[in-house]
């Protein structure tokens, strides 16, 4: 089916991606199928945070499922990616499992991180995270771009970041340095209109995020419309292989829940705003509409999808909560690359740790 695209907005740019896009009734259904696996992680999580099975930091997703589905759809799983704390989506498009991803959530054994890393903190192949700090993972990102031109494997690195680490310093030191050395390095700021609870016009100056590269061309696009940022970031893609240097994308989302479980997300927006949203421009709901008006789909396909999805959420959960949490024994592996020193700070290998709580 062909797709009437939203036209970018851009930067230093002659001409942005192309006003038509082709979505095949495979990519369809896929894009369906993951965005709706994404969703119904988080709402899952929610209730185990709720629960308090899942406990300490938790930044849920939903809302945004466009923007990750849409940016791997544009680059190859070769490619790099990393972003900040709000990473759930991006570790099961990099290749997590619902499984890893829940048990991680709730610290057990059979975690994508062995249950060390929790929320923030879950990596995969060509993933570097999930990063805790604001703004920590742009100079890491380039460090990885770096890496892609000195090695010539033609690959980039896709770093993320929000509108809240956008005024960030060192995101415009590493806008310098990728724009010197001529990084394969595709900025995305994922402006979900909140940093934490603080409006955009209220912490920016300038709430144009994709013009903020100065000397870096940028686009900024529908972050809400998979195929939008699907071939926007193509675009990108295009433009990073080619020997161009960076390039800028700001994405223009929403997020349905708090900045993260402790925030009920209402105090600083109206339940209205966030049912409007859900309303007109739900991510999901969009791509349904698309793809029944164009009979690309039939209703009972889509709810057999539905069906699907929620039972491996509800296997995932199951696992997530019996899987047994890592032994004390397990705190002090993985920290060295190779063989750790004798001694740290007064303990050797042969120690034996003790709980004390």
């Amino acid at each position: 089916s062909l797709s009437e695209n939203a036209k970018c907005d851009v930067h230093k740019l002659e001409e942005g991606p192309p006003l038509q896009a082709v979505l095949t009734r495979e990519e369809g259904l896929q894009y369906y199928r993951t965005m709706q696996t994404m969703r119904r992680m988080e709402l899952k999580s929610d209730q185990l945070y709720k629960q308090k099975i899942i406990r300490g930091f938790c930044h849920l997703y939903d809302g945004q499922e466009a923007c990750a589905v849409g940016i791997e759809a544009g680059i190859n799983l070769t490619d790099h990616l990393i972003t900040a704390y709000r990473a759930h989506g991006y570790t099961l498009t990099r290749g997590g499992t619902v499984r890893e991803i829940m048990a991680e959530l709730t610290g057990r054994r059979g975690g994508i991180a062995k249950g060390k890393g929790g929320s923030m903190h879950m990596y995969t192949k060509h993933f570097y995270g999930g990063n805790g700090i604001v703004g920590a993972q742009v100079p890491l990102g380039a460090g990885v771009a770096l890496a892609c031109k000195y090695l010539g494997k033609n690959e980039l690195c896709v770093c993320l970041y929000g509108d809240g680490a956008a005024n960030q310093g060192q995101i415009f030191e590493t806008y310098n340095m990728a724009s010197l050395w001529k990084l394969p390095c595709i900025f995305i700021c994922e402006n979900n209109k909140y940093g934490m609870g603080t409006s955009v016009e209220r912490a920016a100056a300038s709430t144009d995020y994709f013009k903020r590269g100065d000397f870096i061309p940028g686009l900024r696009v529908d972050g809400m419309d998979v195929l939008c940022v699907r071939e926007a970031t193509k675009f990108a893609a295009e433009h990073c292989r080619s020997g161009k240097g960076p390039i800028l994308m700001e994405l223009q989302t929403y997020r349905y829940h708090g900045h993260s479980m402790s925030d009920p997300g209402i105090s600083y927006r109206t339940r209205e705003e966030i049912q409007e949203v859900r309303s007109k421009s739900d991510p999901i709901s969009m791509l349904k509409d698309r793809m029944l008006s164009n009979n690309m789909a039939s209703v009972e396909e889509l709810k057999e999808i539905d069906v699907e999805v929620r039972k491996e959420i509800e296997d995932a959960a199951q696992f997530a909560t019996t899987d047994p949490e890592p032994p004390l024994d397990d705190l002090c592996n993985h920290i060295f690359y190779n063989d750790p020193p004798m001694e740290v700070r007064g303990t050797n290998p042969w120690t034996k740790l003790k709980s004390v709580s």
